[in-house]
């Protein structure tokens, strides 16, 4: 289960993301993401982009905020939208404290964007677990 919800801001796309575990909650705000860069159904077809990313960081908060900025990117460079990713490795947490990250994330070319995200802000982003038990973070983009 994992799902999103845009909330009200007034100069950037504030979005909470929920899920039941940390690899669902990272693709869940990705599909987030996706959804402000083309609000409109984009083709989902047998010509698939991949890109790999390898990430590492100081706890899984920062770990998702660089792991969306490499999409980001990854969606710039590209003119794509990546909506899924297959994680070889996602380790919240290492005995150091570093989280690492390994995927292969998985997009669409698009005719151009509906929003120009210029960057996934770390304000106010805190992965924390809820009452009910389900991983939640709040994420702001900067438009």
């Amino acid at each position: 289960m994992r799902k999103y919800k845009f909330l009200p801001h007034t100069a950037a796309v504030r979005m909470k993301v929920e899920a039941d575990s940390i690899p669902e909650l990272f693709v869940g705000a990705m599909d987030g993401m996706a959804r402000i860069l083309k609000s409109s159904k984009f083709k989902v077809g047998s010509s698939k982009l991949r890109k790999g990313i390898k990430i590492s960081a100081q706890g899984v908060t920062p770990l998702l905020i660089d792991f969306l900025s490499a999409v980001l990117t990854q969606s710039q460079i590209e003119k794509a939208v990546f909506y899924e990713a297959q994680f070889e490795k996602l380790n919240p947490s290492t005995s150091s404290g570093q989280a690492e990250l390994e995927a292969e994330t998985i997009g669409a070319k698009v005719d151009g964007f509906d929003e120009d995200i210029k960057a996934v802000t770390y304000h106010g982003a805190e992965v924390a677990k809820n009452k009910e038990g389900n991983y939640e973070v709040t994420v702001l983009f900067d438009i």
